[in-house]
């Protein structure tokens, strides 16, 4: 099982990146992929996930801004994210698990512990 995250770069705030997650060593059609970050000093956190069949979340932090898909054929899976805020600063990772758990709605409560074979991330910097 293997991640590779691109797409990263620095931006000022008000900016738009997309990210790309390229998932190798297992079938992601029968995965759910989250995408994570890490801020300096702080926890890595969830950001948005997508389920096997194409139901999307997000945590309060990001909904309206980011979005997530995934494009199985190519084994890839993005993360489009606007109005980039100083705040969504750090080093984003994806990963994978069997459903996005939990989440209300399209309101998404990562379990961190249910991810792993994380990949090296891809930096994002928002400053002005």
């Amino acid at each position: 099982v293997q991640f590779v995250e691109s797409g990263g770069g620095s931006v000022q705030p008000g900016g738009s990146l997309r990210l790309a997650c390229a998932a190798s060593g297992f079938s992601l059609d029968y995965y759910a992929i989250g995408w994570f970050r890490q801020a300096p000093g702080k926890e890595r956190e969830g950001v948005s996930c997508i389920t096997s069949d194409g139901y999307t979340v997000y945590t309060d932090s990001v909904t309206g801004r980011f979005t997530i898909s995934r494009d199985n054929a190519k084994k890839l899976v993005y993360l489009r994210m606007n109005s980039l805020k100083t705040e969504d600063t750090g080093v984003y990772y994806c990963a994978r698990d069997t459903v996005c758990a939990e989440y209300y709605g399209t309101t998404w409560f990562p379990r961190l512990a249910d991810y792993g074979s994380w990949g090296q991330g891809t930096q994002v910097t928002v400053s002005s």
